[in-house]
């Protein structure tokens, strides 16, 4: 007992006796007894057996916890505040003293009086059927007991299986972070106590209902830490145990209990987590809380710790396969009907989320493998299904293509063996897919065409096929949405004529169906987009939307779209009765036509648009014209248009909205009467409701030329005034930050779809046409109403600026910063004042936020500009600013009538706020922002002078960029980079400036770009400065190029490849501008320097490489133009001036040429008479001494062609011959003769190999004569002249018998003519080498041609070879010009193959049997079906199905075909005019269409003489010896 209670007890013992204290006795006693060695012994020894003897183990627990209770167990122990001096040992010997008494193992006793102190912690704070979680009181008394519990376990005095028993003899009370805590402090584990249960299924229940109440309280709770890590401990131990690699479910061996536990309780959670989702959960019940929950445990991060096993992929493909297949309850005529509402954005967000996370564990591979092998083996949940796929190529962009070629995989399975379950897959599959957008997937309709529309299709294979697919296409007709109908009617499959029936029944039965649903075939519109949710579209809407794309489609290939045409003919009802009106709206007609005029004006050329439709649009344009209003500032007689009229309930409502603002009392009634104002603006924009399928829609507008209607532009400008007046009155009398919700409230209201592309487009005008005429009042009100606009850029849809659209679409906030411009004075101070009304907006009203929230209310691009302009206008700005230099935002001063915006924007430049928002990444200034901003000036209008704007560059490009961190924008001092990325943004705004600035009169002269031609100055600079540097040591390696050719390698490899046109014409003007930067810098960039010390010769190879691969094919014949060909030379002195022996760097430099880049000397010698003086002069002047040897070369090669036109005799031709052959070629262009045959015979014995290069060159001529008729000055051969050239040239070799067919067989391989003629000339100009040959052949004696074995194997590959060029539309490039009445076939391409196609069949059977032996292979591999099928396929399945009509019904419509084949082919084709050529094109086309090899007649033809007998050659000279 204490001292008090012995003390208490003393005073209340009867007749006053006084009894002595405890403590008393005990110090008499030991004063009475003497100390000995072994009394301390003996007393511990007699306390001990004392205690043995006398111990209630109660009493001494109440003695030393001092309180009495009437219960005493262990738990009494745990209590922090009782228990601080006791210790663990004095427990267990107690324990244990109490266990011998009572006759039971200390273990047992143990754990006992352990499960029951738990079962008291559980209950200490109520009942606990609702949670899982402790409070704080009871975790601390929990830790007491694990401490405790910790102790008798380390001294073997505890039985965990014991306190498993106990436990779930209490499972009731028993919370699960208990278990959890006796897991993580090792006293018991998680496995341990499930399995010590005998019944697995109350195991799981418990589990169960637990993991739902923890699942439940995780948001909820303060203690989410501990939650969250409960949960995942738990996960992990499930999926480890219950995925482990040998276990396997499905046998029917007995599974280990904890893994069929496991595996159980994940089962069970995730079945009740679908079946909430299919029961349509409220968000914040219960339910949602805890699949929420759930499905966050499929987190990546739940599983690091077992990265190591397989057991969390096991765990998710299971799981996937779980959802695919639950509940399938849905057949698939459900799943067709309703499968447009499962797209992505239908799907509930948890279960996306859910296959989001799932997708994370699992390949693309494996994810559309295990989708396939789940639909091949179980009954399926279609819902899931195709929400997944949705989810996949939405995810997963990697795996579209794989959902593309397992829908491959299906078809031909399906066609294979009539699988039904495969067709069904794949096209519910393909639909689900396309309903995500063009972007992700092809749409539906080009996938159905893709599949069916040819002859490669599955489904061409047999009648049966045929009649597989028309059944499956028959039986959903019943359940499908009209759209795909209408897809498969408007794009039928390819069917034989003898199959047609089949084709005509669906299409009766399908277009019964559409009328049984009023959906009109007809009024469909040309662009359908069947992602669209919705299936009827009203006819007039579609109208204007097939306009706006089918104006974009013309403004980018300038041509009629193909649809277009096709519907004047096949859809004449919808073109006529609402795509023309559409398209005809009356409108003021822009002084330059736009492309909306020039896509009319070429269907009135077409005759596409009827006569009297056309003159009324023109009259009802001349009437706009004539009421075309002025153009003003918003605010401008606003006031008196909208007093009266239908604006008028629009304007009252405004005025009861500034009303409400200025009064602080009514803030509250500000949303009610923004609600008012977003009603009447519907009324006055005069419709009724929103349109249903606005989501992810883009703007279309244009910024060069923006038009309203004017009820339009009067709705605009009354909402732009209401907003600007209000900002200014509420600005009077309280900042940004306390004037209420009213602004972003009111520019929500204008985000509307309607309204949303008026307001954008009325701020076009304003702020890129008129800004410098707007009043301050309006510049802070625009300046406001942009940043809220802003604010909601996560919800408005973007603003495509160019074309392609999606391509370049831009944020509302980052398209309105395109809008300022810095081109002039004007527009340059303009943007400096509106750029600090934006941001001191936005540092004002969103300064007491977060970092991130006044981010997203600017934009990048804006603050950039702000940047740009302050450092470029103010020196005082470009200095480092001191720490004291804290300024408040400027918005108030700006307010004043006097606001000075100059000091305003030094003051924002200065301010902290400002100056830390600078440090984010997404607003650094970097060196590509400036260069772009900087080019966009224009000098001859700038603010600053020539020489501030020089201060200015140099300051900005050495003192600024060029030291700054590349992390920061920089260039890391490094001055070949800043040149590298000044070139880089050259280019690409050389680029863009005429896609942005679009103009009708735009062309490739790139000296006529806008643009600030000071940067380029610079460029000039920095290149003459690295120029300057110290050549390379001798003991360098060898120089790795100049990163000029580095830029435009890289470049040229990011273009698109191939020949058609629009890839041509965007590779040449890339190279006019390379060519142009080339020139512009120092010429010894061409040719390099040679190394310090060494005679060697300058590199260059990075040049030699540009001319080989991209300038040889944008040459005129076979030289490059004087201007580069001057720059290549001049590098070439400068670098011999800096060698230690010029002639020998000049030798090897063009000796070098002869193997490498012939085209540089046939260049020069095309230009020798004008480069010849620079040469000479420069080099005496520099060098002084002769021409090197090589230059010498080239100067007797161009007076040997001189002397071959005299009449005296020749000069002898050095070497080697191609290059004497290019000089006489080009003496021949320049004396314009095309006589030449006599000159040509006094060439002697030498001139055989003579003439056969200067036969190429002559055929060189020939073909730029027809691709460039009016050719270049000292050039201008005309195509019959240049024919007579060849014919000359031919004629001389024939009569020396020296064959020429070589040049129609060059291969780079070898060391052959190959090597060094096909390096000069393009390669267009050698894949149109057939249409020289076969122009030739009439001039040529074909008796003699034939008796060369190699004649036949040439002339068919050259037939073949011209055939596919028709085909492929190259031929079209060929100009047609007018011929001798005897040789009128050879202009047209049509007649030239027929002519060639004659000339086959005669010369075949005469050719001698030798020339067979090399023929037979290209008869085998190229067959006409084959190049029909490489090139537009669309021409053979529109002409099969004319052939089964009646004749004359044929005949009328083979004009409309040939030019709807024409227009819709992707690349150029001939043009089909007059009415032999068409009649000759469509006998071409037939044979195209129904020819199964390449030519029947010259196939037979050639199987015919090659069987036949050898004849006698009446031709072969006599053998004599």
């Amino acid at each position: 007992m204490s001292d008090s209670q012995v003390e208490g007890a003393a005073s209340t013992s009867g007749l006053g006796s006084r009894k002595r204290r405890w403590t008393e006795l005990l110090a008499g006693r030991v004063k009475r007894q003497m100390y000995s060695p072994g009394t301390e012994q003996k007393l511990q020894e007699s306390a001990v057996h004392l205690l043995r003897r006398h111990l209630n183990l109660n009493d001494l627990l109440l003695e030393v916890e001092g309180a009495p209770r009437k219960t005493l167990c262990l738990n009494q122990l745990i209590d922090p505040e009782a228990c601080t001096n006791l210790s663990s040992s004095l427990i267990g010997s107690a324990l244990r003293d109490q266990a011998s008494r009572l006759g039971v193992p200390v273990a047992v006793l143990s754990s006992r009086m352990v499960a029951s102190s738990i079962t008291q912690i559980c209950v200490s704070d109520g009942e606990p059927s609702h949670r899982v979680l402790l409070s704080a009181e009871q975790r601390k008394k929990l830790s007491s007991l694990l401490e405790v519990a910790q102790y008798l376990l380390a001294h073997s005095m505890f039985s965990r299986f014991s306190l498993c028993q106990q436990l779930w003899e209490v499972q009731g009370s028993l919370l699960l972070e208990v278990v959890w805590q006796l897991h993580i402090q090792n006293v018991v584990s998680f496995q341990e106590l499930l399995e010590s249960h005998a019944d697995t299924q109350a195991t799981v229940a418990w589990l169960f209902r637990n993991l739902c109440l923890l699942c439940e309280e995780m948001e909820a709770s303060l203690y989410s830490d501990i939650a969250s890590a409960m949960l995942s401990d738990l996960v992990q131990m499930f999926v480890l145990r219950g995925f482990q690699k040998n276990s396997d479910l499905r046998r029917n061996v007995e599974p280990e209990q904890m893994g069929q536990l496991a595996f159980v309780v994940l089962q069970r959670m995730l079945i009740f987590a679908l079946e909430a989702l299919a029961a349509g959960m409220q968000d914040g019940s219960p339910q949602h809380k805890v699949v929420k929950c759930w499905f966050g445990v499929f987190c990546g991060h739940t599983y690091d710790r077992m990265i190591s096993t397989d057991s969390p992929k096991r765990f998710f493909s299971h799981t996937l396969t779980q959802v695919l297949t639950h509940k399938p309850v849905l057949r698939v005529s459900d799943a067709v009907q309703m499968q447009k509402e499962w797209s992505f954005a239908k799907t509930h967000p948890l279960l996306t989320g859910l296959y989001r996370r799932l997708f994370t564990m699992l390949s693309p591979e494996e994810l559309v493998g295990h989708l396939q092998e789940v639909l091949e083996t179980h009954e399926v949940n279609w819902r899931h299904v195709l929400s997944c796929v949705s989810t996949l190529v939405i995810c997963l962009p990697e795996a579209q293509q794989l959902v593309k070629d397992w829908v491959a995989r299906l078809l031909a399975r399906a066609f294979e063996n009539c699988d039904l379950d495969s067709m069904v897959t794949a096209f519910l599959v393909v639909r689900q897919a396309a309903l995500e957008g063009p972007s992700v997937f092809p749409s539906y309709a080009d996938w159905f065409q893709a599949s069916f529309g040819s002859s490669r299709g599955s489904h061409c294979c047999s009648k049966k096929t045929l009649v597989f697919l028309f059944k499956f296409l028959s039986d959903l007709v019943p359940f499908e949405a009209p759209r795909y109908m209408q897809a498969h009617i408007l794009h039928p499959p390819l069917v034989p004529s003898k199959y047609r029936s089949l084709l005509t029944d669906y299409v009766t039965l399908a277009k019964t169906r559409l009328a049984d649903l009023k959906v009109s075939l007809e009024n469909m519109g040309l662009y359908e987009d069947l992602s669209s949710a919705r299936d009827v579209t009203e006819p007039r809407s579609q109208a204007h939307q097939d306009v706006e794309k089918a104006i974009a489609v013309f403004e980018h290939t300038g041509r009629i779209p193909s649809a277009v045409m096709e519907a004047s003919i096949f859809r004449r009802p919808y073109y006529t009765a609402h795509f023309l009106p559409a398209l005809l709206t009356p409108r003021v007609l822009p002084k330059t036509p736009d492309p909306r005029a020039a896509l009319i004006e070429s269907l009135r050329r077409a005759d596409k648009i009827p006569l009297s439709l056309y003159s009324a649009y023109c009259q009802a344009c001349s009437t706009a014209e004539e009421k075309k209003p002025e153009s003003a500032a918003p605010g401008t007689k606003v006031e008196a248009v909208c007093a009266e009229g239908p604006l008028g309930p629009l304007a009252a409502a405004l005025r009861e909205l500034r009303a409400a603002m200025t009064d602080p009392t009514q803030y509250d009634v500000v949303a009610a009467r923004v609600a008012v104002v977003s009603e009447r603006l519907d009324a006055a924009l005069g419709r009724a409701e929103e349109d249903g399928s606005s989501g992810g829609s883009q703007i279309q507008l244009s910024v060069l030329t923006p038009g309203l209607e004017q009820q339009e532009r009067e709705v605009a400008d009354l909402l732009l005034t209401c907003f600007c007046q209000n900002l200014i009155v509420a600005s009077g009398f309280a900042s940004p930050d306390r004037q209420g919700p009213w602004a972003s409230r009111l520019a929500t209201a204008m985000c509307g779809r309607r309204l949303l592309p008026v307001v954008l487009t009325r701020l076009c005008q304003l702020l890129r046409h008129q800004g410098p005429s707007l009043s301050a009042s309006h510049v802070l009100g625009l300046a406001a109403l942009v940043v809220h606009l802003a604010q909601s850029r996560s919800v408005l849809p973007e603003v495509p600026v160019g074309l392609p659209a999606p391509a370049e679409g831009l944020s509302v906030a980052e398209f309105l910063s395109s809008l300022l411009t810095f081109r002039t004075s004007e527009t340059s101070l303009f943007c400096l004042k509106f750029c600090t009304a934006v941001i001191s907006y936005s540092l004002c009203k969103y300064s007491s936020l977060s970092r991130d929230t006044l981010c997203g209310c600017l934009s990048p691009a804006l603050v950039k500009k702000f940047q740009f302009i302050i450092l470029r206008l103010f020196p005082e700005a470009r200095d480092p600013l001191c720490p004291e230099d804290t300024a408040d935002p400027p918005w108030r001063p700006l307010c004043r009538p006097s606001a000075d915006w100059q000091q305003a924007a030094l003051c924002l430049w200065k301010q902290r706020t400002f100056r830390e928002l600078l440090k984010e990444k997404e607003f650094h200034l970097t060196y590509r922002d400036w260069l772009r901003l900087e080019l966009e000036i224009q000098p001859e209008v700038d603010c600053l002078s020539d020489t501030e704007r020089w201060d200015f560059q140099q300051w900005a490009l050495h003192e600024y960029f060029l030291p700054k961190p590349s992390a920061a924008g920089g260039c890391d001092g490094d001055l070949q980079v800043a040149c590298a990325v000044l070139v880089d943004v050259l280019i690409d705004f050389r680029q863009s400036s005429r896609s942005y600035n679009y103009s009708e009169n735009s062309d490739l002269v790139l000296s006529g770009c806008p643009g600030n031609r000071d940067i380029f100055s610079r460029l000039q600079e920095m290149a003459a400065g690295l120029e300057r540097g110290p050549a390379a040591p001798r003991s360098c390696s060898p120089p790795q190029g100049h990163f000029l050719f580095g830029v435009f390698r890289r470049r040229l490899q990011a273009l698109a490849s191939g020949w058609d046109v629009a890839a041509r014409l965007q590779r040449q003007r890339e190279l006019l501008v390379y060519k142009w930067i080339l020139l512009g810098l120092p010429p010894s960039i061409v040719v390099g320097r040679p190394q310090a010390g060494r005679p060697a010769a300058p590199d260059c190879t990075e040049f030699f490489h540009l001319v080989n691969s991209e300038l040889r094919n944008f040459s005129h014949g076979s030289a490059l133009t004087h201007d580069l060909t001057v720059h290549f030379f001049r590098g070439l002195l400068i670098a011999c001036s800096q060698s230690g022996d010029p002639s020998l760097t000049a030798d090897l430099v063009l000796t070098a040429c002869q193997t490498e880049c012939p085209l540089v000397l046939t260049s020069a010698l095309s230009w020798w008479p004008r480069l010849e003086p620079e040469l000479r002069s420069r080099w005496r002047r520099c060098l002084q001494g002769p021409l090197p040897q090589e230059l010498q070369r080239l100067w007797e090669a161009q007076r040997f062609g001189r002397s071959c036109l005299l009449p005296d005799t020749a000069s002898p031709a050095p070497g080697p011959a191609w290059l004497s052959a290019a000089a006489l070629y080009f003496e021949i262009q320049r004396a314009g003769k095309d006589r030449v045959k006599s000159q040509l015979e006094r060439l002697g014995c030498q001139g055989e190999e003579l003439l056969v290069f200067l036969f190429f060159f002559s055929l060189m001529g020939l073909l730029s004569s027809h691709l460039t008729p009016h050719g270049r000055p000292h050039q201008a051969v005309d195509t019959p002249k240049a024919l007579d050239i060849c014919a000359e040239i031919l004629g001389c070799l024939e009569k020396r018998r020296v064959s020429w067919l070589v040049l129609f067989q060059l291969t780079e391989t070898g060391g052959g003519l190959g090597h060094v003629l096909l390096r000069l000339a393009p390669d267009q100009y050698v894949r149109l080498l057939p249409f020289a040959f076969y122009s030739l052949l009439s001039y040529s004696d074909e008796d003699a041609l034939i008796r060369e074995d190699a004649f036949l194997h040439v002339a068919v590959d050259m037939y073949l070879k011209l055939i596919r060029l028709f085909v492929a539309g190259e031929t079209s490039a060929l100009s047609t010009v007018a011929r001798s009445r005897e040789r009128r076939g050879q202009g047209d391409p049509v007649g030239l193959i027929t002519e060639a196609r004659r000339f086959l069949l005669r010369s075949i059977p005469r050719c001698p049997k030798e020339s067979f032996s090399n023929v037979a292979e290209v008869t085998r591999r190229r067959s006409l079906w084959c190049v029909c099928r490489g090139a537009n396929e669309s021409a053979v399945d529109t002409a099969l199905p004319l052939r089964g009509q009646p004749g004359g019904v044929a005949l009328a419509l083979w004009p409309l075909t040939c030019r709807a084949v024409v227009a819709s082919s992707p690349v150029p084709r001939p043009r089909v005019s007059g009415g032999c050529t068409r009649l000759s094109t469509v006998g071409f086309l037939q044979l195209l269409a129904t020819s199964a090899d390449c030519d029947p007649d010259v196939r037979a033809a050639l199987l015919s003489r090659q069987q036949a007998g050898p004849d006698a050659d009446l031709y072969r000279e006599p053998r004599l010896f």
